[in-house]
C-alpha cells in the first residue's frame, strides 16, 4: 500500500512540475513511435497486397474504412473513460480513476463483440456500403473476414493504449503496439507468399498481431505497471458512470465515424472512375498519414498534461502545453511533408506500380501535403476541449475536421470536376476548418485561465 502512494505521489509531482516541454516530449515520441510503427506496417501491408493486382489493392482501402469504425468506438471508450480517469488522478481520487479505466475496458470489448457479429450477418451489403466495387467486394470480404474474428481485441487493445497514455504510462501501451505491427509485418511475408495465401494472409496475420498487442497491454494492468486497474469488480453498476464515458469520448466517435462515412463516400465516388482511382486514394490515405501520426502523437501527448493539470487546477500549464503542442506538430508536418511531396511519384509507385495509380496518387498526394498544413489548429483545439471535458464544443470541432465540411465539398467538386474534384477535397476542407476554429481557439483559451 505504501508503493502504490509513493507511485502516486511521483505521478502527481511529474505531471504538474515536470518542464512542459520535456514532459510533452517525453509523453508524445512513445505514441509516436507506435503510430509511426503502425503507419509503417500499413505502408508495407498495402505494397505486399498491391503486388496481387489493383482490385487486391483497393481492397485494403475498403477494409481500412471498416477498420475506422472499430477505432472510433475503441477511442470513444479510451478517451472518454481515459480523459475523466485523469482528471480523477490529478484530484488524487484513484478509487474513482479506476472505476473509469475498468469500465472504459470491459464497455470496449463489448461493442466491439456486437459489431462483429453483426458484420458477419450483414457482411455483403455492408462492403458495397463501404464502396467496394464488383471486383473488388470478393478480395474484401476475404480480408475482412479475419479482422471480424478479432474486432473485439482490437478496439479494447486501442482502449487500453489510450488508458495508458491518459495516465502518462504512454511508452506501455508502445511496446504492446510495436510488437503487434513487427509481427504483423513478418506474418505477411510469412502467409502471404511463403504459404500462398494471398490477401487472405494479409487478413489473418492482422487479425493474430491484435490478440497478441491486446495480451501484452492487458499484461500491464494485471502486473500492476498502472496506477488504476483492469477488473470486473471494478465496473460501475450505475449508468451515469457509463454515459459520462461515452459523453466525454463522443467527440472521438464522432471524429472517427466521419472519417469512416468520408473514406466510404471517398470510394464510392472514386470507385466511378475505376479501381485504379479508389487503389490510387487508398495509397494517398496511408502515406498522408505518415505526417499525420507525429502530429497526432503530439497532441495525444497534450491531453493527458491537460487532463491531469485541469483536475489538479494548474491552469497555466494546460495553456503552455496547448501553445508547445501546437508549434511541435507544424514544425513535424513541414518537415515531413516537404521530401513526400518532392517524392509523391516514387512513393506511390513502391506501392502499386501502375502507371494510372501513380499518375491519379501523385497530384492528390502533394495537395494533401498542402493542406494538412493548416490540421495542427484544428487538432489542438479539438484535443483540447475534450481533454477539459468541454463535450459539445469537442464534438463540433470534430464534425468540422472529419466530415462536417469534407463531405459537402467532396459531393460539390465531384460534380463540377470530375477526379479532380476527388483529388482537391480533402486539403480544400482542412482551409475551411482552419478558418473556423481561429474562432474556437479564442473560446478554448478562455476556458483554461486562471
Amino acid at each position: 500500500m505504501e508503493a502504490e502512494n509513493e507511485l502516486q505521489r511521483a505521478q502527481f509531482e511529474r505531471m504538474t512540475t515536470e518542464p512542459v516541454g520535456k514532459l510533452l516530449f517525453m509523453l508524445s515520441v512513445p505514441t509516436i513511435i507506435s503510430m509511426m510503427v503502425t503507419n509503417i506496417y500499413n505502408l508495407v501491408d498495402t505494397a505486399f497486397v498491391g503486388t496481387l493486382g489493383t482490385s487486391e489493392s483497393g481492397a485494403t482501402g475498403i477494409v481500412f474504412g471498416y477498420m475506422a469504425i472499430l477505432q472510433a468506438v475503441a477511442f470513444m471508450c479510451g478517451q472518454g473513460a481515459g480523459s475523466i480517469m485523469s482528471r480523477k488522478l490529478g484530484a488524487k481520487e484513484l478509487e474513482q480513476a479506476t472505476k473509469y479505466s475498468s469500465t472504459g475496458f470491459f464497455l470496449s470489448f463489448a461493442l466491439g463483440l456486437i459489431m462483429a457479429v453483426l458484420s458477419f450477418v450483414f457482411m455483403k451489403p455492408l462492403l458495397y456500403l463501404l464502396g467496394s466495387t464488383q471486383t473488388i467486394a470478393p478480395y474484401a470480404g476475404t480480408y475482412i473476414f479475419y479482422i471480424l474474428l478479432s474486432a473485439p481485441f482490437f478496439t479494447s487493445s486501442l482502449t487500453m493504449n489510450n488508458l495508458l497514455r491518459y495516465e502518462g504510462k504512454a511508452k506501455f501501451g508502445t511496446i504492446g503496439l510495436m510488437i503487434g505491427a513487427v509481427i504483423n509485418i513478418f506474418g505477411d511475408m510469412v502467409l502471404m507468399f511463403g504459404l500462398h495465401l494471398g490477401i487472405a494472409g494479409a487478413g489473418i496475420s492482422t487479425a493474430v498481431s491484435q490478440v497478441i498487442s491486446f495480451s501484452i497491454l492487458l499484461s500491464m494492468f494485471l502486473r500492476r505497471k498502472t496506477q488504476t486497474k483492469i477488473s470486473v469488480k471494478y465496473v460501475a453498476r450505475d449508468f451515469k458512470t457509463v454515459w459520462n464515458i461515452i459523453g466525454t469520448g463522443f467527440p472521438s466517435l464522432l471524429r472517427q465515424t466521419l472519417n469512416s462515412v468520408a473514406t466510404m463516400l471517398l470510394n464510392r465516388t472514386a470507385g466511378v472512375y475505376g479501381d485504379e482511382a479508389v487503389a490510387a486514394m487508398s495509397i494517398v490515405s496511408r502515406i498522408s498519414f505518415f505526417p499525420m501520426a507525429v502530429a497526432i502523437g503530439i497532441g495525444q501527448g497534450f491531453q493527458p498534461i491537460s487532463s491531469f493539470n485541469y483536475g489538479a487546477n494548474r491552469k497555466k500549464r494546460v495553456r503552455k502545453a496547448f501553445w508547445t503542442a501546437f508549434a511541435g506538430e507544424e514544425c513535424a508536418l513541414i518537415f515531413i511533408s516537404v521530401p513526400i511531396y518532392i517524392f509523391a511519384g516514387t512513393l506511390v509507385q513502391q506501392l502499386r506500380d501502375d502507371p494510372l495509380v501513380i499518375e491519379l496518387g501523385i497530384r492528390a498526394l502533394r495537395l494533401m501535403c498542402v493542406g494538412q498544413l493548416f490540421v495542427p489548429l484544428t487538432m489542438m483545439v479539438e484535443m483540447g476541449f475534450q481533454s477539459i471535458g468541454e463535450k459539445l464544443l469537442a464534438s463540433f470541432g470534430s464534425c468540422l475536421r472529419s466530415g462536417l465540411l469534407f463531405i459537402p465539398t467532396l459531393l460539390i467538386l465531384t460534380n463540377i470536376r470530375g477526379i479532380s474534384g476527388v483529388q482537391e477535397a480533402q486539403p480544400l476542407s482542412f482551409v475551411f476548418t482552419f478558418i473556423v476554429c481561429l474562432f474556437l481557439c479564442r473560446i478554448y483559451l478562455k476556458r483554461v485561465r486562471e
